[in-house]
């Protein structure tokens, strides 16, 4: 039996909607709609639509999204894990590509697990420049730091942290800032029909108090001439539209900045003082409202001298010379043959190989500039290299998932052999191979192998295996 909507959400709705009001009634009566974003970062050895069951028609919205049917098993596939794509809501895609991060930037993702948004600003910066993603809640940051992870995100900085604590320590540092804040969650009802029951008028009220003090968070640390997408998903004026409006009276240095979304062939909706609604029964999705400011000039209670990114060995502590021979050392067993990744290298430079330049505890890192991190709780910074283990030097299952991966000679797996892979178990190897490796589905990593005797160790995180 489907849940009603609550009594004084359908009353407010019809006030707020007027004449659209039963489109959307009715809408809300439908099943709610799947969507995957292909990681740009990763490419199978097939088209996507070969390889996954379901897959629908691209969304307009955002470049490399689909549809997903709702009977789709992509969640589950050896692919998913091998970060070949993301499963998203389909309108959920619409705030990072509003945002519109670009390669180079200083960008943060503000509230940001469990990562959607994140992988999606990381994939439009193609893995050049700095992009910070911020989750208060310790455990929902776990989850957002392995997304990062299994996506190949190599130039992301992952943080534990009160947004006010992080305007103190980072003021006007990021081109660009999304604040996709907790919220009331109306936007969900059809999706996850048991939030109707936790609703009740007084939510939009305590939501918009916390999302009022996350938006003065972000504004501090909002350069001048940086971007601000705030985005929720519920439908009530007093977190949306009334929230805008009392940031933009706070705040005169920033101004409303106009866009579009486009729902298809030569449509588009159109924001307004540069917020826009997006309801069920007129795009392909769940409920949104996204807003997009641009700051104009310093705030006058903005302290004198911005913050700036350092690079990684002040950030965090300098790289261990012994760890950093022992990768050197492990670096040179890779194929010479293979495509070596590229990490951080200027515009037109030669890719070179992932330089350690800090150290996150025992953790060899190759990271790019970060912002002051003291006294912040730090999950991930840039790409995880691996641990000195005595005198050998372990990689991080980072590593191999960085996009490209490390260049070590790989395995090939079936679809069979690549769900044993990931339960933990131990596969056979040609008798002469020895040393760690690669192991790929469909032409992309899902993680490291220890070949000897015959047998390929299996080196897969013991925190992901699946039963």
């Amino acid at each position: 039996m489907t849940l009603p909507l609550p009594p004084a959400f359908v009353r407010r709705m019809t006030a707020q909607l007027g004449p659209d009001a039963p489109a959307y009634l009715a809408a809300m009566e439908e099943p709610a709609l799947r969507g995957l974003r292909q990681n740009p970062l990763k490419t199978p050895d097939a088209p996507l639509a070969a390889l996954v069951a379901g897959l629908g028609e691209p969304l307009p919205w955002a470049p490399n999204g689909f549809l997903l049917a709702a009977q789709s098993d992509a969640g589950a596939l050896p692919l998913h894990e091998a970060g070949a794509y993301y499963v998203q809501e389909p309108s959920a895609m619409i705030p990072a590509a509003v945002l519109d991060a670009r390669p180079g930037e200083t960008v943060l993702d503000l509230c940001a697990a469990p990562g959607g948004k994140s992988t999606q600003l990381a994939a439009a910066m193609a893995g050049r420049g700095t992009l910070v993603c911020n989750e208060i809640v310790p455990a929902r940051a776990q989850v957002l730091s392995r997304n990062l992870e299994r996506m190949g995100v190599a130039n992301a900085l992952a943080v534990c942290a009160d947004p006010a604590k992080l305007a103190q320590a980072w003021p006007s540092l990021f081109d660009a800032v999304l604040v996709d804040a907790p919220c009331s969650g109306e936007g969900m009802f059809r999706r996850h029909p048991e939030t109707r029951l936790e609703w009740d008028e007084n939510a939009p009220a305590r939501c918009a108090r916390r999302q009022a003090h996350i938006l003065e968070s972000a504004c501090a640390m909002l350069r001048p001439g940086g971007r601000l997408c705030y985005a929720t998903c519920t439908l009530n004026r007093e977190e949306n539209e009334d929230t805008v409006a009392a940031l933009l009276a706070a705040y005169p240095e920033l101004e409303p900045v106009s866009f579009s979304v486009s729902v298809g062939p030569g449509g588009s909706l159109p924001s307004l003082r540069g917020g826009l609604h997006l309801y069920p029964h007129e795009i392909a999705g769940e409920g949104h409202f996204v807003a997009l400011l641009r700051k104009t000039r310093p705030g006058r209670d903005e302290a004198d001298a911005p913050s700036a990114l350092l690079p990684a060995e002040e950030a965090l502590e300098p790289a261990d010379r012994l760890a950093a021979d022992a990768f050197a050392a492990f670096w040179a067993d890779c194929d010479p043959q293979a495509a070596r990744p590229t990490f951080f290298q200027a515009a037109g430079g030669e890719p070179p190989a992932p330089v350690p330049n800090a150290r996150l505890g025992d953790t060899l890192l190759c990271a790019p500039p970060l912002p002051p991190l003291r006294g912040i709780r730090v999950l991930r910074a840039g790409l995880a290299l691996g641990q000195l283990k005595g005198k050998v030097f372990a990689p991080d299952h980072a590593l191999a998932m960085a996009a490209p991966p490390c260049p070590l000679r790989g395995f090939a797996l079936s679809d069979e052999q690549a769900r044993a892979y990931l339960r933990g178990e131990a596969l056979p190897a040609p008798e002469t191979a020895r040393g760690y490796g690669v192991v790929t589905t469909r032409g992309l990593a899902l993680g490291f192998v220890k070949a000897s005797d015959g047998w390929l160790k299996n080196h897969y995180p013991k925190g992901l295996r699946r039963p």
